[in-house]
């Protein structure tokens, strides 16, 4: 028994070890590799060259938002409506930008409009002057009309807000959520008033600093007033968001058959600073 162990112990220590020559073409053949990939590293760890240059493409289209912006603050309906007509790709270009700055904003007006249209019948039909992407649309069951300057969706109608296509007295909601931009945006209302059937709903949002007069914005009751001489009775004005104001209007039901003159407060331009 003992003689039987001792040769089992021979063979084991006589067992031939595995080659050691990297040089053995079988052994390079399974040799497994540890080294990482290249092209996902790259992907992971992007150059200084590639960060650099994403900086500097999205300092371009900041520079590009703002002035599109400022341009709309700064000019009419019609001649904003000719500048996208010169150019479309200008139109998705702000656009881009908006969302970009609407995404550091903790709530967005056009959330607490669609919860509005959400908690009414939804029979009512609206009317979305300023849509952009049509967001309130496609998330509400209402029919609803969405102007904008251009339209990249066909249910999108491209017009000028103070001249849409439609007929005096066939709305029931009328909305502008941060679109009165142009310096005539007493026009938008004026339509907005000419389609808004008899005791139908004006929902306006807009920035904050636009109607504070503090740092130059319009007083906030000068604009209701005015609002109000064009047949509107204000029902609530809501500043409870540090970021934008509520205002809601409603037709009169009864209106003068002489039409006063209005005095309309300019409203400050909502422009960003250059970085």
């Amino acid at each position: 028994m003992e003689e039987v162990r001792t040769q089992t112990k021979k063979r084991k220590r006589n067992k031939p070890r595995k080659s050691q020559n990297n040089n053995n073409p079988s052994h390079q053949k399974n040799k497994v590799t540890h080294e990482p990939n290249q092209s996902s590293s790259a992907l992971a760890h992007p150059t200084k060259s590639s960060t650099f240059l994403d900086k500097m493409r999205a300092r371009l289209s900041g520079g590009h938002f703002r002035m599109i912006n400022e341009k709309l603050y700064t000019c009419s309906g019609k001649e904003a409506l000719d500048y996208f007509k010169d150019d479309p790709a200008l139109f998705d270009m702000y656009h881009t930008g908006y969302q970009e700055q609407m995404s550091h904003w903790p709530e967005q007006p056009v959330n607490i409009i669609m919860k509005w249209l959400k908690n009414h019948n939804p029979s009512l039909v609206v009317a979305d002057f300023g849509c952009g992407d049509g967001r309130l649309a496609k998330n509400v069951k209402n029919k609803v009309f969405s102007f904008d300057l251009v339209s990249n969706d066909p249910s999108v109608i491209a017009c000028d807000m103070s001249k849409t296509p439609l007929d005096s007295s066939v709305i029931d909601v009328a909305v502008f959520c941060l679109s009165l931009m142009g310096t005539n945006y007493q026009n938008y209302l004026k339509e907005a008033h000419r389609v808004l059937k008899p005791c139908g709903w004006l929902l306006i949002a807009e920035v904050k600093s636009r109607f504070d007069p503090n740092t130059g914005g319009a007083d906030p009751k000068k604009f209701s007033k005015a609002v109000c001489d064009l047949g509107f009775s204000s029902v609530l004005q809501d500043y409870s968001n540090k970021m934008f104001v509520l205002l809601y209007f409603k037709k009169k039901d009864k209106q003068k058959s002489e039409m006063q003159e209005i005095e309309w407060p300019e409203l400050k331009p909502c422009l960003y600073k250059r970085r």
